[in-house]
């Protein structure tokens, strides 16, 4: 078992493939910040060598929350655990990471709607915030 858990937790409001984008956003900033070691990384070798580079030794579970309320409240709830994490949300999307920084920026938080959360941290502080979460299924969540 690790002393630490992953878990990614999306808004089942939001349609998949921008979900996965996301995702996809949110793990490339969160693995730079929290790196190699911590995250287990590894590399796969095939029969002819061939490697598949860092992939994590740790399990990474996709849960899923009804609305972007409770994502909010699961982020605040993270933080004050002590929880690292990365975030996506509306303000993300559309234009270029300029458009996007400014209206993150000019968003008051009431305002936000979370995409989704990506939370790493002591395995047993990440399992109680997200206990009471379902495992997410892709489009037959939709």
């Amino acid at each position: 078992m690790f002393k630490n858990k992953l878990v990614a937790i999306v808004n089942k409001q939001i349609p998949t493939g921008v979900l996965m984008n996301a995702v996809a956003h949110m793990c490339l900033g969160f693995g730079a910040h929290t790196g190699h070691e911590e995250l287990h990384l590894m590399d796969y070798v095939n029969a002819e060598g061939f490697a598949y580079p860092n992939i994590s030794k740790m399990p990474f579970i996709i849960l899923r929350e009804k609305n972007s309320n409770k994502l909010g409240d699961l982020l605040i709830k993270a933080k004050e655990a002590g929880v690292h994490y990365s975030v996506f949300t509306n303000t993300m999307t559309e234009g270029t990471w300029e458009d996007q920084k400014a209206r993150t920026l000019a968003t008051k938080p009431e305002e936000i709607i979370f995409y989704g959360l990506v939370l790493f941290g002591p395995h047993d502080i990440v399992t109680e915030l997200t206990k009471k979460l379902s495992l997410y299924k892709g489009a037959s969540d939709e």
